[in-house]
């Protein structure tokens, strides 16, 4: 058992939220019961996830994407309230990690993507350096963008949407998961031969077609359900609490 304050201890001190500047609050966003027991990690703090852990007796949930976003209408009603309501009713503390749990160099969304795709950062590009960029596995050329393209697709279990290139093959890779696609031109700035992250808008493809470097969208939500698990999972062993990972399936 621990206090909810310990739990927020923890997470500020791996995650290191005062380094970066971000779109919202990261730490306790909803303050629930004193004492845990039990946490969820997800990826979103959606009502379907929320209902999940309710379901589990948890006493806390840890996901990337909270409830409040800088900008956004401060009413609560409609999908605010019920989530809200929920959290509340069930005493539940609600932490969130946006851009730090993107950074975090080993529990992080990019590292952990990077591990499950066989690459490992030498380098960081970007906009506080959240994007990730390293030689291909063991230095050799991984072969063409439709090749790559069917690894990541068979690694995450969802089709990639895969914009070739010029044709070449591949020896530096770069990636930033989620809402990256304006990292792209960073990452073309960087020496990348692709790059993979979770979402595509429309001048991507003429980047990609003008610049010769592929472009790998393969889902926002598909690209960040790593970084929370093992984040909360290091927190919850190291305070000896038990976790569990929740994924809400999601096609965006």
């Amino acid at each position: 058992m621990a206090t909810a304050q310990q739990l927020l201890t923890a997470f500020d001190t791996l995650l290191q939220p005062a380094r970066f500047k971000d779109y919202g609050p990261n730490g306790l966003q909803v303050e629930g019961k004193h004492e845990v027991r039990r946490i969820v990690s997800g990826v979103t703090a959606s009502r379907a996830l929320i209902e999940a852990a309710i379901s589990v007796q948890a006493d806390a949930i840890f996901v990337h994407h909270g409830l409040f976003w800088r900008g956004q209408d401060g009413r609560v009603t409609g999908w605010m309230k019920q989530r809200l309501a929920l959290l509340l009713a069930h005493d539940i503390n609600l932490f969130a990690y946006h851009l730090p749990l993107d950074a975090h160099p080993q529990l992080g969304n990019n590292a952990q993507l990077g591990t499950r795709l066989g690459l490992e950062a030498d380098g960081h590009f970007g906009d506080q350096d959240l994007g990730f960029i390293g030689e291909a596995p063991g230095g050799a050329p991984v072969g063409s963008a439709p090749l790559l393209a069917a690894h990541v697709s068979h690694v995450l279990g969802r089709a990639v949407q895969c914009v070739e290139g010029d044709g070449r093959r591949l020896r530096r890779i770069a990636w930033c998961t989620g809402g990256a696609q304006g990292y792209f031109e960073h990452a073309i700035a960087a020496g990348a031969d692709a790059f993979i992250t979770g979402e595509i808008s429309e001048p991507q493809t003429h980047y990609a077609r003008e610049t010769g470097v592929a472009f790998l969208a393969c889902g926002h939500h598909a690209s960040e359900r790593f970084g929370a698990p093992a984040a909360a999972g290091w927190v919850a062993r190291e305070l000896q609490l038990e976790h569990q990972f929740i994924d809400i399936d999601n096609p965006a």
